[in-house]
């Protein structure tokens, strides 16, 4: 797939449907705003993203994160040539999607395209009742073995989109992860 020209490095967000992945970008997109938002305040209204959907953000330097919808995956690898760097977001309050996002996460770090790239594991949805532990997800994953085994440098985070909770631990990734 051809890239629009834009400036900046492109990181891919990946995930399930209903992982969060855009109010992550617009929560993201408020922090790293001019105005350097103290505040997020209330969650802004999201739709699921059909398709993908391209966030800049201001971080020392801009960035550009292509978000493809969950209903997307079976085409998601059209698009790992373009990026320098890949968020993969999981929904840590369905278990009913952990062996889907297990597979489709073993399948992108396998892709010879994305062999040197950068992965941050979020485990997102931390705030509501009904989510698994970070110690529970690690031990479902095997997140240990698959970092052990991969080639690509992988990090793992617990977020709340929603409130906020993780959100600055994003920004951090990103500053240590910044591509040319």
């Amino acid at each position: 797939m051809a890239t629009a020209a834009r400036e900046g490095a492109m990181y891919l967000l990946l995930g399930g449907s209903g992982a969060g992945k855009t109010l992550l970008v617009k929560r993201l997109q408020k922090l790293s705003s001019k105005d350097g938002a103290k505040e997020l305040g209330e969650p802004p209204a999201t739709l699921p993203t059909v398709g993908t959907n391209l966030t800049d953000l201001s971080l020392g330097k801009k960035i550009t994160v292509r978000e493809l919808g969950g209903c997307m995956g079976p085409i998601w690898s059209s698009y790992y040539s373009d990026c320098c760097s890949v968020l993969y977001m999981i929904d840590a309050a369905r278990p009913t999607q952990i062996s889907s996002s297990c597979v489709q996460l073993l399948s992108l770090l396998s892709a010879e395209k994305l062999a040197s790239v950068p992965v941050l594991i979020i485990f997102n949805k931390i705030d509501l009742p009904c989510y698994m532990s970070l110690v529970e997800m690690k031990s479902l994953f095997r997140i240990q073995d698959i970092i052990t085994f991969a080639k690509q440098p992988i990090a793992v985070l617990e977020t709340s989109a929603r409130d906020g909770t993780g959100l600055s631990n994003v920004l951090q990734w990103f500053n240590s992860t910044l591509c040319n």
